[in-house]
């Protein structure tokens, strides 16, 4: 893409500044993908089958290209308000940085939703093919496959927003800015939204083979517990307010996924 059109796209005032970063990343499902910059960027630039194969060299030589037209846009814009980016990493904020990943890797809440993400693992490939050479169909409102798809989806995801929620509320510490709304609590609520998207699925599991029943509810408690253990340390990420999720946008009253 060149910068002409990427600068163009940034300045549409239909797309909803920051709403990607703090979505599930399941485009496929989401309201307002139309609002999206990050959407629209995809849907434009790897609208080639090719382009879209991460196998694919057509793939890599697009988003290096993406990624340069970004990072040059970045510098512009970093100039006039008198910055320079090359000169802002500092070695001591590298090794700050190095040193908060490391402390989050370590910490209970990370731990624990790696831990999750393993459970999930070991629970489909022991169960997953039998599951449905098993499963008796006693609601048509529940779907079988539709809860997996949910599982699997979060599964990686739930520990990949905790880890940047508890490593930005780090540097917010360092930085002792706690009078606004943090990105931190925004990567923890879609952190917590994904849990009880979690659970949800998992809670069906039991209509189809009750002899799962068991394990499910295992599995069910460990991401009550893990939901509980996020929400004590982000108390105000219930309360946050995703830019297009959570507030009604008056231009589009009614359209919102709230």
């Amino acid at each position: 893409m060149d910068r002409e059109r990427l600068e163009k796209l940034a300045a549409d005032e239909r797309f909803i500044a920051g709403i990607y970063n703090y979505c599930d990343r399941w485009c496929e499902r989401c309201p307002q993908t139309l609002r999206c910059l990050n959407f629209s960027l995809l849907e434009e630039e790897f609208s080639d089958p090719e382009t879209k194969d991460i196998r694919n060299e057509k793939f890599w030589r697009k988003l290096s290209g993406i990624l340069g037209e970004t990072l040059e846009l970045l510098r512009e814009a970093g100039k006039k308000w008198g910055i320079e980016l090359e000169t802002l990493d500092s070695a001591s904020d590298t090794e700050s940085m190095r040193a908060n990943d490391k402390a989050a890797e370590n910490h209970l809440i990370c731990r624990a939703a790696k831990s999750y993400s393993k459970m999930v693992e070991d629970w489909l490939r022991e169960r997953e093919g039998l599951f449905f050479e098993t499963a008796t169909i006693v609601n048509e409102g529940v779907n079988p496959e539709e809860a997996l798809e949910v599982i699997r989806w979060y599964q990686y995801f739930i520990a990949a927003k905790v880890m940047r929620a508890i490593r930005g509320k780090m540097e917010e510490e360092e930085e002792r800015c706690d009078e606004f709304a943090s990105d931190s609590d925004g990567s923890a609520k879609i952190a917590l939204i994904a849990i009880d998207r979690s659970i949800g699925a998992w809670a069906v599991i039991p209509h189809y083979n009750h002899l799962y029943a068991e394990s499910v509810l295992e599995i069910i408690s460990f991401l009550d517990r893990l939901r509980q253990a996020v929400e004590e340390t982000f108390p105000r990420a219930r309360s946050f307010l995703r830019p297009g999720f959570d507030r009604i946008d008056l231009n589009l009253q009614g359209r919102c996924h709230l």
